[in-house]
């Protein structure tokens, strides 16, 4: 693949303690990407590149929520310990937080949804998002199909995603529409240091 340029951005989504093994809606496994994603995180942050972290920030009546009728258990009360990402994921000062699903009627699972992520990375010229992070089925998912609608070519990192797996394949799925919409699969292996 091509080295990373001026134009690239990376973008992680949701790595938060409410989505990890213990959390509100832990991810089993979610936690094992984490080093990955620091891996990640040093090699752009050594070339000076855009670096975006999404988190979901909910209010507590969020429609989400099972007891407003939505899919999920509380999660991510905006400013709760659940909300906040682990001490293991240390990030650069420089990183910017892209909060979402901050509207208590709306859910919203992309990063680019009812934020300024889009008009931040024009703003910076950036064309290639490396997008992680968790879940695979869900936010990435979401954030991936938005970022190809809008124009970004996308690198899907694949050993620093992980799935909520409502149902068993729901991650494999996720992977091939993601794909099929043109993201290319990557590992961090194939980034030239």
């Amino acid at each position: 693949m091509d080295p990373l340029t001026a134009n690239d951005a990376l973008l992680l989504a949701d790595i938060q303690n409410d989505f990890l093994p213990g959390g509100a809606l832990g991810i089993s496994g979610g936690d094992e990407i984490i080093p990955i994603l620091l891996r990640y995180l040093h090699r752009f942050h050594v070339q000076g590149l855009p670096i975006y972290l999404t988190r979901d920030w909910h209010p507590p009546n969020h429609c989400s929520f099972r007891k407003q009728g939505g899919l999920w258990p509380v999660h991510c009360v905006a400013g709760s310990p659940g909300s906040l990402p682990p001490p293991s994921l240390v990030t650069p000062a420089s990183a910017v937080i892209i909060y979402k699903a901050i509207d208590p009627g709306q859910e919203a699972y992309s990063a680019f949804q009812n934020t300024a992520l889009d008009r931040h990375l024009r703003a910076l010229g950036v064309r290639r998002l490396f997008i992680g992070g968790l879940a695979t089925d869900y936010c990435v998912l979401n954030t991936v199909k938005d970022a190809r609608a809008l124009g970004y070519d996308v690198c899907l990192l694949m050993d620093g995603i992980k799935a909520v797996n409502l149902r068993p394949e729901d991650g494999r799925h996720a992977e091939q529409e993601m794909i099929r919409l043109g993201a290319l699969p990557v590992q961090l292996e194939m980034l030239a240091a």
